[in-house]
């Protein structure tokens, strides 16, 4: 049976003839799948992509491309999934949906292989040939290893490396997760084991985080062993960057992919990438935006400058006494946009578009800045990806 699936609104930006940055979508997400995934499940997709670097400069809502799960063996999707609740009354025995946990074997199409375990409810514990990024947006989802079970809650982040994993429900009702699914390969095939062994990184024993701003979860998951999935990490963000001519502002930086197909890996924060990835590759963080007028009108040219410089992406900024905000800036990237907490606005060339929490925004290589015009911090989860022209 087909469930009412919860409309998300999407901004997706672009340019006019003239090259100024504006908004070309805004709206309900159009590509919705009412009982996609059988089971009662349900997926909006936001966008779509078959290569390794985004197209920026298309004209084709790239949301509606279609796709065999889990996406395209050279690029990725970025969809949520909402799932149904369970029952308060549930008896298995009466499941006609309920599949029994079996050897793995290869499910569907696309790179995916699948252990059973299914119900009305649940899905099954599977594993594909991606890194995702997995953000939770509301209700209530257990995750699901061989290790055991993760609780985790809306804003957490779970960075799923290759791994044997399951959503399961608890509650009644349903529970949404936006899933950024990037190709991957496995070196030993449906295997999937993570390769080297770079150190895993954890805050340092005396950071400390500015007033207003919380600490962004970051649970890294995925197989050390064959068929055992297992958590490698789950904690604070252990890489934290400060802007000290924004009290509050602060990037919580959660992983990197240094290509794609990207690499089953153990740590990637090592890696130097901030604000712009590697060449065909993404970084994942959490930013936070204090109230503008906490700094408003103590920033200038040399604290923008300084701030770039910061991160690695010295030309990204494109400053100017005559700009809408001081921090505008444009990279070759498009970013995948959730607003977490509280109400942000996205200044472009040519206007203005107040955003809340739960929305979503693609920015498709466009001039522009984040401004927070409210009391409150607000707070992003982007994920940006090396585009293309």
């Amino acid at each position: 049976m087909a469930v009412e699936i919860k409309p998300i609104r999407r901004v997706v930006t672009g340019n006019d003839e003239s090259g100024k940055s504006k908004v070309v979508w805004d709206g309900p997400a159009p590509s919705v799948h009412d009982d996609s995934n059988g089971a009662g499940r349900a997926h909006i997709d936001f966008w779509v992509w078959n290569e390794a670097q985004i197209a920026l400069s298309g004209k084709t809502d790239d949301g509606n491309l279609k796709y065999d799960f889990p996406g395209p063996v050279n690029g990725g999707h970025w969809r949520v999934v909402q799932g149904p609740g369970c029952p308060r009354d549930y008896d298995q025995s009466k499941d006609p949906q309920y599949v029994p946990p079996h050897e793995p074997k290869r499910h569907g199409v696309g790179p995916r292989w699948d252990r059973g375990g299914m119900n009305s409810h649940s899905g099954g514990m599977h594993k594909t040939e991606t890194v995702d990024y997995a953000i939770f947006i509301d209700g209530q989802r257990t995750l699901v290893l061989d290790s055991g079970e993760v609780e985790w809650g809306p804003g957490d982040i779970v960075i799923d490396v290759g791994a044997w994993h399951q959503w399961l429900s608890r509650a009644e009702g349903t529970g949404r997760i936006a899933f950024d699914m990037i190709a991957a390969r496995f070196k030993d095939g449906p295997v999937g084991l993570a390769q080297g062994n770079d150190k895993v990184m954890k805050p340092p024993s005396d950071q400390k985080l500015p007033p207003g701003v919380k600490p962004a979860r970051r649970i890294v998951v995925t197989d050390r062993e064959p068929w055992k999935s297992s958590v490698v990490s789950d904690g604070p963000s252990p890489d934290v960057r400060l802007d000290p001519a924004r009290p509050g502002y602060a990037i919580q930086r959660m992983w990197v992919t240094d290509g794609t197909p990207s690499k089953i890996v153990l740590e990637s924060l090592h890696l130097p990438h901030v604000l712009v990835p590697p060449p065909n590759g993404s970084v994942m963080n959490v930013v936070n935006l204090p109230p503008d007028e906490s700094w408003k009108g103590k920033v200038g040219a040399k604290e923008v400058k300084a701030w770039y410089e910061s991160v690695g992406a010295a030309g990204a900024s494109t400053y100017s006494d005559s700009a809408p905000h001081p921090y505008m800036q444009k990279t070759r990237t498009a970013d995948f946009v959730i607003v977490q907490e509280g109400e942000a606005v996205l200044v472009l060339d040519t206007q203005e578009v107040t955003l809340k929490k739960g929305d979503f925004i693609v920015v498709r290589g466009q001039n522009h800045a984040w401004s927070n015009r409210s009391g409150k911090p607000a707070v992003l989860a982007i994920a940006s990806h090396d585009g293309k022209a």
